[in-house]
């Protein structure tokens, strides 16, 4: 017998109170040519006496679990499927009545989407609406860079198993580990429509920022990996000194060591990086550095007109590597960082290397986004930047340059480009690597966090040396 159109699998930990509200809204669907995979992954809450209620429902599956992780999850699901199309639906969320029938129509008027999702609706934990969230318009997107939801967006089910299924080296961020997958070799699509309501309280997984941008971190490097490209990159150090701006703070000392030697040392963990450039005008910051990294850090003493409060960043990038391709092959990218932000690590160096890579972007920034309200004054008072507070477009998304880190890749440093300009890509940091030192109210909250690095040091090595 031939399986149903789609599989739409609930996956539930402990959330009991919300899972009734997710399995109805998968019966009362429009669209009945489906079965339903529930899986619970070990909940210690009610959610067994719960969802063991639906078990005799014909075109219903339960399976009951010790825990096992969303990815292994996921794949159980995958392999248990028997639905042309899948679909996971998280058991704190709900669908709207017409998604199934959305979603799969537009996978069957159009063969060459391999995955489909829609926009959405946040809610409360008490399920009152706070905003509508619509994405870009797909037919006008050219860089995929901004992943679908993880849950509630369908897919081919044999083209999900043709990109091996999830992860399961990854504990989250599955939906970004399959979007990336995916845009390697099929056509996706954003339908604007909100289709399904996503629940956001305290427990969520996404509030877990610094996990999160770990785990991308990891599935971006796995990604390039398996592009066997090795890429080659120059980071460059870009230092006025106090002989151009008296402002200058590169030899002043934060957690006990200079300020300039953060970024240095953060450019050299760098497992991207091929070499680290310094250029300054500034004979004591040369002198210093020559003498504190010898022969791993290479030297230019910069031309003054190039150092100017007023010069632009890609003339100094553009003489630093005409400097170092005079001895050494061209690299496949430049890094330009600045020393004023101490904490932004060789691990988002990476990263940010690694996007420039796999989008084949001209330029990468490193950014937060911001989440706060915006105005404008327009000489009538203040009007906001944003379409207001029910609906959330990603046009109007916001996003702040942070941690004095650009990738540019070489060719369109060499073609006299813009930095950044061109495609921009962008990798987003924690606050910590987000960090700019820039008034003295900046260097007592540096302090606080070198000290509290230090000390988180002093303990691993402790700890290490006792085993």
């Amino acid at each position: 017998m031939s399986g149903p159109l789609v599989t739409v699998y609930l996956v539930n930990h402990n959330y009991g109170r919300f899972a009734r509200q997710a399995v109805e809204s998968v019966l009362a669907q429009t669209m009945q040519d489906f079965e339903l995979l529930i899986i619970d992954d070990g909940s210690t809450d009610d959610s067994r006496d719960v969802l063991a209620e639906y078990s005799s429902l014909p075109n219903v599956v339960t399976i009951f679990q010790h825990n096992k992780g969303l990815n292994v999850t996921n794949n159980i699901a995958l392999r248990s499927a028997r639905g042309k199309y899948i679909m996971r639906l998280d058991a704190d969320d709900w669908l709207d009545e017409h998604a199934l029938q959305v979603l799969s129509g537009v996978l069957d008027r159009e063969p060459e989407v391999g995955l489909v999702f829609p926009d959405y609706y946040t809610v409360d934990v008490e399920g009152r609406v706070l905003e509508m969230v619509r994405r870009h318009d797909f037919a006008d997107v050219t860089l995929l860079d901004q992943p679908a939801h993880g849950a509630c967006t369908m897919a081919r089910r044999d083209l999900l198993r043709e990109v091996g299924g999830y992860d399961e080296s990854f504990r989250c961020q599955d939906g970004y580990d399959i979007w990336l997958k995916f845009i390697q070799k099929f056509d996706v699509k954003n339908v604007n429509l909100p289709l399904f309501f996503y629940r956001q309280h305290g427990s969520s997984l996404t509030r877990n920022e610094n996990r999160i941008l770990d785990t991308r971190a990891r599935i971006i490097e796995k990604r390039i990996s398996e592009k066997s490209v090795e890429t080659s990159a120059l980071a460059i150090v870009p230092v006025r000194g106090q002989v151009m701006d008296p402002r200058s703070q590169a030899l002043r000392t934060l957690g006990g060591k200079p300020l300039i030697e953060w970024t240095i040392d953060a450019a050299l963990s760098s497992e991207k990086v091929t070499d680290v450039l310094v250029t300054t005008p500034d004979e004591r910051i040369l002198d210093h550095v020559c003498k504190r990294y010898e022969n791993r850090v290479i030297l230019l003493k910069r031309d003054k007109d190039l150092a100017q409060v007023n010069s632009y960043l890609d003339k100094t990038l553009c003489d630093a590597a005409d400097f170092y391709t005079k001895d050494h092959r061209a690299p496949d990218a430049i890094v330009a960082l600045y020393v004023e932000s101490p904490f932004r690590s060789g691990k988002y160096i990476d990263t940010a290397i690694d996007v420039q890579g796999l989008f084949e972007t001209d330029c990468v920034v490193g950014v937060r986004p911001e989440t706060d309200m915006f105005y404008r004054h327009d000489g009538h008072g203040l009007r906001s930047l944003r379409s207001g507070q029910v609906l959330r477009l990603e046009a109007d998304e916001l996003y702040r340059e942070v941690g004095d880190l650009k990738v540019v890749s070489w060719n369109w440093l060499k073609s006299g480009g813009a930095i950044p300009g061109g495609q921009i890509g962008h990798v987003v940091l924690d606050q910590k690597a987000s960090m700019s030192i820039m008034t003295e109210w900046d260097w007592e909250v540096s302090e606080l966090l070198a000290q509290k690095a230090l000390e988180a040091t002093q303990t691993f090595r402790t700890e290490a040396a006792t085993r």
